[in-house]
């Protein structure tokens, strides 16, 4: 071991004269810790939060949409043989999508009705169903008297219909007739009813089997668009960039962010003020760092001009202060890191803890829409707030370190 770290930590432990500047290295250190476990854990929240309410947000909106500029896609099959082969694609599922209006009881709705195949992730989420039967299982029946729908629940209160009743889908199209044009409608019987689809656009769809779509909206052989699925919401801009270099004009590829990314540019300003916030409190406990080097070179200036009259250069002394500042800020954050991760990663347990002992409400789950505290540790936040903290803890020992390397041994022994 050089004897620079033998000294610097040597300095940390105190004898009994010098325990008051052990006990500030103490609290140099656990203020380093809850800064750094704070940030971590508070970021962890709002990435929860965010990818929550994108979620929200989102519901039934793929993450990539592969559309073709005045009309629709014939050659979808191909496309989606060849979509399925790409890098963090998860799923491929074509649609038939027409604005119609329903009519039931003498009242009217406006929906964007979308026919899609069995397992659709719509169909993941919770229904009221006919006898509590699997919607997916109702939806593409083909053996009933009339063609199954499912719609939002504002949806039906807006006709006042429930489960089994029907309702009229009226597209914008019409039929020739001899006694002139009729708007073209069909009957279709409710099998499900969901309540939220995740996202507040959910109000606005309703869902029937792509093949009856087909039929109804005179599109044999074709598909208004095909839905991409990725496995994050991240990875959507870079593969719908990739897509667009395969797919050129008339295709329309567009991901969420394209569509729907406004919606999401305050939550991101927001982690980013809080990100410079908690940082301030990493640097009040560097500032700690930084009185307690002061301290320990105030009181350790004989000790610094022995060790320069024995030979030590300026920046011997200097590397002895820069490593005892350093230790300090490697095991503040090296500790708050462990914690902040710890918590960040069991906070929903930890919040229905305090919930039950406390006898208090902290996190509403009808207000929020979740189904539990969102917390999501990314290790790229992780890694930020530990590089940044030990940047600020070294910035923090430099003109300690600096002012006892210039000392001149002379003067320190003076008096002596």
């Amino acid at each position: 071991m050089a004897y620079e770290w033998f000294v610097s930590l040597r300095y940390l432990r105190a004898k009994r004269k010098q325990t008051f500047i052990s006990i500030i290295s103490f609290i140099s250190i656990a203020g380093v810790t809850l800064g750094v476990a704070a940030l971590i854990v508070v970021l962890a929240v709002m990435t929860g939060f965010h990818d929550g309410v994108r979620q929200q947000i989102l519901g039934n909106i793929p993450h990539v949409l592969i559309q073709r500029q005045g009309g629709g896609l014939s050659d979808y099959q191909q496309i989606i043989k060849q979509v399925r082969t790409s890098p963090h694609v998860t799923s491929v599922a074509p649609f038939v999508a027409k604005e119609a209006m329903l009519l039931s009881r003498r009242n009217v709705a406006a929906v964007n009705v979308k026919g899609i195949e069995p397992g659709h992730k719509i169909l993941n989420q919770k229904f009221l169903s006919i006898d509590h039967k699997p919607v997916s299982e109702l939806l593409f029946e083909r053996n009933g008297k009339l063609p199954g729908i499912v719609i939002g629940l504002d949806t039906a209160t807006s006709l006042g219909v429930a489960i089994g009743d029907s309702v009229n889908v009226i597209p914008p199209m019409f039929t020739i007739t001899p006694f002139g044009m009729i708007p073209k409608m069909k009957p279709f019987r409710i099998v499900g009813i969901f309540r939220q689809g995740g996202g507040f656009l959910d109000t606005f769809y309703a869902y029937i089997d792509m093949a009856q779509a087909q039929s109804f909206f005179d599109s044999e052989g074709q598909v208004s668009g095909i839905e991409v699925e990725v496995d994050g919401f991240d990875q959507a801009r870079p593969v719908a960039a990739q897509l667009r270099g395969e797919y050129h004009f008339p295709y329309v590829i567009r991901s969420w962010e394209d569509m729907f990314g406004s919606f999401l540019s305050a939550l991101k300003l927001e982690k980013l003020g809080l990100f410079i916030v908690l940082g301030i409190i990493v640097l009040v406990a560097a500032f700690n760092i930084a009185t307690t080097l002061i301290m320990v070179v105030m009181e350790k200036s004989k000790d610094i001009a022995i060790l320069r009259s024995m030979g030590a250069t300026s920046r011997s002394i200097m590397k002895i202060f820069l490593f005892e500042g350093l230790v300090i800020g490697v095991l503040g954050t090296g500790l708050g890191a462990a914690l902040g991760v710890v918590l960040a990663k069991n906070a929903d347990p930890i919040i229905k803890w305090l919930e039950r002992t406390l006898g208090v409400k902290i996190f509403d789950q009808s207000v929020y829409g979740m189904d539990h505290f969102p917390s999501v540790v990314n290790s790229g936040d992780v890694i930020t707030v530990v590089g940044v903290a030990l940047t600020i803890c070294l910035l923090a020992t430099i003109y300690p370190a600096w002012q006892a390397a210039r000392m001149d041994p002379a003067e320190a022994l003076r008096y002596e």
